[in-house]
């Protein structure tokens, strides 16, 4: 697997846990270890962007966080449109 940037692990998790999921459920879809996925929950959670439903034992995306999807997905669309100099040749 390639190098990935943290914006693009922040969005798999986000996307892991869109409707719900358990750790083990977001760690397998992320790709990442126990150790990566403690770390990157507890800063998601801090940042309003997961949250943790204590009774199901689940995390799940926040409006926050699908904002930050969404402009995610939105931003790489963009990198990926031809450029004028590409279009000429």
């Amino acid at each position: 697997m390639k190098y990935r940037s943290r914006t693009e692990i922040v969005s798999m998790i986000l996307e892991a846990a869109n409707g719900g999921a358990t750790k083990t459920k977001i760690m397998y879809k992320a790709f990442l270890s126990y150790a990566q996925l403690k770390e990157y929950l507890s800063v998601l959670i801090e940042n309003n962007l997961l949250e943790y439903l204590e009774g199901v034992q689940t995390y799940k995306t926040t409006e926050k966080g699908f904002n930050l999807l969404k402009m995610h997905n939105e931003i790489g669309e963009l990198l990926q449109t031809p450029t004028i100099e590409s279009r000429i040749q």
